[in-house]
C-alpha cells in the first residue's frame, strides 16, 4: 500500500474553482438555441432532479432542451419527479440538436458512462460546455462552471442561483430541488447538512415542494423486488478489518427480479455497522465492478479512496469503477480495508 492519507483534514486541496457568476452561466443557458443537459450514469436523485429543475426553468424561457442521463436509466424511485417524461434516450440525440452543453452534478466527464464514451468529441470544447456541481473532486471541466463543495447537493447550488437571479420557483421545480437535497443528505441527516441547507429546504417547502411524495419515494415505499434484493445482499455482507462490504451480482438481480438501482440504499445502511468505519457496495457488470463507498466517521475521506481508482465524489460518499474479476475485487477490498484501518479511530 503506497502512502496516501484518507484523512479529511485537507480534502479541499486541489478542488476545482468556480470561474463565473450565476448571472453569466444563466445567460449562456438561456441564450442557447438548443441546450443539451446531461448528468452522470447510474443517476441518483440529485443528478436527475438537477437536470429536470434546469430543464423546467429553461423551457419556460423558450429554450429547446434535450435532457439526458448518462446511461439512459431512470431509477423507478424517481419516476414521480415532475418532468421525468421529458428525459430523452441518449441514443436518440443528434449533434445538430444543440449548440450548448450543460453538465450537472458530475465531477468528471467520463462519469457520464456510455453517453460520453460514444460522443466524447461533443465535449472537446468545440461546443460551449458549462458545468454546475458540488463535488469536491470536480476536475474543473467547462468554459464556465459553478462548483460549490460547501453545498450538500447540486440542487442546493441551483436553488441559490435561481434565488439570486429572482427566478420564479414553481411547486414542480421546488419538488425537484428538494428531492435532490433530501436524496444527497439522506433526509437532511448527513454531516453535509448545514444551516444553509436547512434554510433552503424550508424555502422549497414554502414554495410547494411535495415533501411527503419525496420521502415516500426515496425512503419509505419500495417494491417487493427491492426487499428480496436487500435480503440477498445483506446475507453476503462481510467485515474485512474496519471495512464492511457486500456485492450485487447479475445472478442476484435475476433471483430477486430487481434492477441494480434498487440496491442503491444498501451501502448507506451497512455504513452504520458499529464495528466498521467505512462501507463498500460492489455491483458486478460485464465491464467490471462499480464500487460505492460510504463513511460515517469524520476522519475517513472516501473521495480520496475512490480517486485512487479513477473515481471521486464526497468525503462521506464516493464511487469508482474496477476491472472485472474476483482478483480485482479482492485486491480493491484489501487495499481499502488497509487504508481505512490505518486511520486511528478517534471515537
Amino acid at each position: 500500500m503506497n502512502e496516501l492519507s484518507v484523512s479529511t483534514s485537507d480534502s479541499a486541496e486541489g478542488a476545482a474553482q468556480t470561474n463565473t457568476t450565476f448571472a453569466d452561466i444563466w445567460n449562456q443557458i438561456t441564450a442557447a438555441d438548443g441546450l443539451l443537459i446531461a448528468t452522470h450514469a447510474h443517476p441518483d436523485s440529485d443528478a436527475v432532479a438537477s437536470v429536470l429543475a434546469v430543464t423546467d426553468l429553461a423551457v419556460t424561457r423558450g429554450v429547446r432542451v434535450i435532457p439526458v442521463v448518462g446511461d439512459g436509466e431512470l431509477p423507478e424511485t424517481l419516476t414521480f419527479l415532475p418532468g421525468a417524461e421529458r428525459l430523452r434516450d441518449p441514443a436518440s440525440v443528434e449533434r445538430s440538436e444543440f449548440d450548448t452543453i450543460l453538465v450537472v452534478d458530475c465531477a468528471e466527464l467520463h462519469r457520464m458512462g456510455p453517453f460520453y464514451r460514444k460522443h466524447a468529441d461533443w465535449f472537446d470544447d468545440q461546443v460551449p460546455l458549462l458545468s454546475i456541481d458540488h463535488h469536491i473532486t470536480n476536475s474543473g471541466f467547462g468554459r464556465a462552471r459553478i462548483i460549490d463543495p460547501t453545498a450538500a447537493a447540486t440542487c442546493e447550488v441551483l436553488f441559490l442561483m435561481f434565488a439570486d437571479l429572482q427566478l420564479p420557483i414553481t411547486a414542480d421545480v421546488a419538488t425537484c430541488l428538494a428531492t435532490g437535497l433530501y436524496g444527497d443528505t439522506l433526509g437532511l441527516k448527513t454531516p453535509s447538512t448545514t444551516s444553509r441547507t436547512l434554510s433552503v429546504a424550508a424555502d422549497l417547502t414554502e414554495a410547494g415542494a411535495d415533501v411527503v411524495a419525496i420521502v415516500d419515494n426515496l425512503f419509505r415505499i419500495k417494491p417487493f423486488t427491492t426487499v428480496k434484493l436487500w435480503g440477498l445482499a445483506l446475507s453476503r455482507a462481510q467485515l474485512l478489518g474496519k471495512l464492511i462490504w457486500t456485492e450485487i451480482t447479475p445472478e442476484m438481480l435475476e433471483a430477486s427480479g430487481a434492477t441494480a438501482a434498487e440496491g442503491e440504499g444498501i451501502v448507506n445502511f451497512i455504513a452504520g455497522t458499529r464495528e466498521a468505519r467505512a462501507s463498500v457496495l460492489l455491483y458486478q457488470n460485464p465491464s467490471g465492478w462499480r464500487a460505492s463507498l460510504r463513511a460515517i466517521a469524520e476522519d475517513i475521506d472516501v473521495a480520496r479512496l475512490a480517486k485512487l481508482y479513477g473515481g471521486g465524489g464526497h468525503s462521506r460518499a464516493a464511487g469508482c469503477s474496477l476491472a472485472p474479476g474476483v482478483e480485482a475485487r479482492d485486491a480493491f477490498l484489501t487495499d481499502i480495508s488497509e487504508r481505512v484501518g490505518a486511520v486511528r479511530d478517534s471515537r
